[in-house]
């Protein structure tokens, strides 16, 4: 299959899953009430489209193509093909920031108090990950630095849940880790979009790098490529893709792992052909994700995104140990 083809192919879908996201669910809704929501009505059905379901389907496509894209950028980069967005500690760097939001009661001071501290972690983590590994690190001490990164991150969310004041204050702190597009609304597009989509262009300009990569440092630098470079953008781009969605949605994996495996065959195994693919597989599966949490979904027993995408995913994770052990020698 040509890039071009697929690429079209997943668009399509994409925009097929998104028209079944606004129109399926408790409420059915049409295509009257979609003209009245772009129209400004405000009947009720354009309501629901235009302040809920909307803005619940424009974030989790950004969201999903920020963790499809820096998988497989990451999984370029560190030349390994279990690497995913948390690899470099990102994704527990901006959880933490969001729980000390919570934790401290700032998530009630101001509407974005949640996300502004998601990012706030986020970007702490990096600059810790950059202050450990050290200038000039190779991938194998970027891998360690962002293990111990990830592991300081997941303690002191550990720590912060082990202090709460009360089950209520635990109980918010743990369904907000479970990931969720629930209370997706305007401010969190406005407040991510910008994040996000300059993340997508930086890990999307990372191509030709990640394919001269593929060949060996040597050969890389042979050929023109400044690693050093390369990583601070394939850092800094995760942390602006992946730290702006989990700051809005909260912890969702194996969206930024499996996905680049589903696609990269279809690329001939080429490093640059895959960002676009991940980006708009990630959309693609979150999108789907997230409905199917709606539909499944029980009065008083919602279902999380995390938890589902987990649930998913870690078959398929089973699977691909499984398959790369039979194809060792």
């Amino acid at each position: 299959m040509t890039a071009l083809r697929l690429n079209l192919t997943l668009a399509v879908l994409l925009l097929g899953a998104g028209a079944a996201s606004l129109f399926l669910g408790d409420a059915r809704l049409g295509m009257a009430d979609l003209v009245g929501a772009l129209r400004g009505s405000e009947e009720l059905g354009a309501l629901i489209l235009r302040e809920l379901r909307l803005p619940r389907v424009v974030l989790g496509t950004l969201v999903g193509a920020g963790l499809g894209g820096a998988g497989a950028v990451l999984q370029g980069f560190f030349r390994n093909p279990l690497a995913d967005p948390g690899i470099v500690g990102v994704s527990a760097s901006a959880g933490l920031g969001a729980v000390s939001a919570l934790y401290f009661g700032l998530s009630a001071s101001f509407v974005l108090a949640l996300p502004v501290s998601g990012v706030a972690g986020a970007g702490l983590g990096v600059a810790l990950l950059f202050l450990i590994a050290g200038r000039g690190a190779s991938a194998t001490t970027l891998i360690l630095a962002g293990v111990a990164v990830n592991a300081m991150a997941g303690a002191l969310t550990a720590l912060l849940m082990n202090l709460s004041p009360n089950p209520w204050a635990l109980a918010e702190i743990a369904y907000w880790l479970m990931g969720s597009l629930e209370d997706a609304s305007w401010n969190e597009v406005v407040f991510a979009a910008p994040l996000i989509l300059p993340g997508l262009l930086l890990l999307g300009l990372t191509g030709r790098g990640l394919d001269t990569l593929s060949l060996g440092e040597e050969t890389a630098r042979s050929l023109g490529t400044d690693l050093a470079r390369l990583r601070i953008t394939v850092i800094g781009a995760t942390a602006l893709a992946v730290g702006a969605g989990v700051a809005v949605s909260g912890a969702i994996g194996f969206v930024g792992l499996g996905i680049p495996h589903l696609l990269r065959p279809l690329v001939d195994y080429r490093p640059a052909r895959l960002i676009l693919p991940s980006m708009l597989g990630g959309a693609l599966l979150l999108t789907v994700a997230d409905l199917e949490t709606r539909l499944i979904s029980g009065p008083g027993m919602p279902l999380y995104l995390g938890v589902l995408t987990a649930l998913l995913g870690a078959p398929f994770f089973l699977w691909l140990v499984r398959s790369s052990q039979r194809r060792t020698p």
